[in-house]
């Protein structure tokens, strides 16, 4: 999709005169998101080049989360680190931090299918960070896209919006990860496991809350498809990691 002229800058509205906004220098050239542009600019340059923004960005996911990235994705991007690279730090600091915890999480479970997968499941995860995150988003977007399709946002935005919500879940999970370096008691940790699956799944329906807001729904069915946008790929994501573990333990 070829880029569109704008006569005013998407990201502070200073009318354009040049190939860049005079007042905050953003392109006036802007894409809409398709997976050619995501692949070709944001990916790669996500992953090799540092942006201004992370402090921004990070504020903004924890204080209008849904409302900053639409406008994001809308063309209001000169502020904010490219998520990406974000995402990528994210990971990075949870797999430095994993290296210091030595707790278990199939310690949690007495069942003993439960502690067979959640050690596959750990394993798998903390040797393949990136992998799993990456695998996660489409999951995220693929729900995301069919519980909000009036929205008429494509699915390479979905992926791009649900990457953003993923670093917000993923930044409050190094809560639990920070945690099970200092305490070892099954208790505590159950408990805090159980507070940080809550503020994840809060956070996720205030996310999409945000984000849908402008899209017409009601507030009913704003905050109905919400939840169930939090839910759906709970089940897809189980079904997933179902196969994997039945597959795993077939080779072993």
């Amino acid at each position: 999709m070829d880029a569109k002229e704008h006569h005013a800058c998407l990201n502070c509205g200073t009318e354009l005169s040049s190939s860049y906004c005079p007042n905050c220098g953003q392109k006036a050239s802007i894409h809409r998101y398709s997976i050619k542009h995501l692949i070709a600019h944001d990916f790669v340059h996500g992953v090799f080049h540092f942006d201004k923004g992370f402090l921004y960005t990070l504020k903004e996911l924890f204080t209008r989360t849904g409302h900053s990235v639409r406008e994001f994705i809308q063309g209001k991007r000169s502020k904010n680190f490219n998520i990406f690279t974000f995402l990528v730090l994210i990971l990075t600091a949870s797999h430095f931090l994993g290296a210091y915890n030595s707790f278990e999480l199939s310690e949690l479970y007495d069942n003993e299918n439960s502690k067979s997968f959640m050690t596959t499941y750990q394993n798998f995860s903390s040797e393949n960070p990136r992998l799993v995150a990456f695998m996660l988003i489409p999951i995220y977007a693929l729900c995301s896209f069919l519980i909000f399709r009036r929205s008429k946002q494509n699915f390479t935005e979905h992926i791009v919006l649900n990457a953003f919500k993923a670093s917000g879940e993923f930044i409050i999970g190094l809560t639990f990860t920070t945690l099970a370096i200092f305490y070892q008691s099954k208790e505590v940790l159950i408990t805090a496991l159980g507070i940080v699956s809550l503020l994840n799944f809060l956070y996720t329906v205030w996310f999409y809350r945000q984000y849908f807001s402008v899209f017409g729904y009601t507030k009913g069915k704003l905050i109905f498809r919400s939840i169930l946008c939090a839910i759906a790929p709970q089940f897809v994501g189980g079904i997933i990691g179902g196969v994997i573990g039945i597959v795993t333990a077939a080779v072993k």
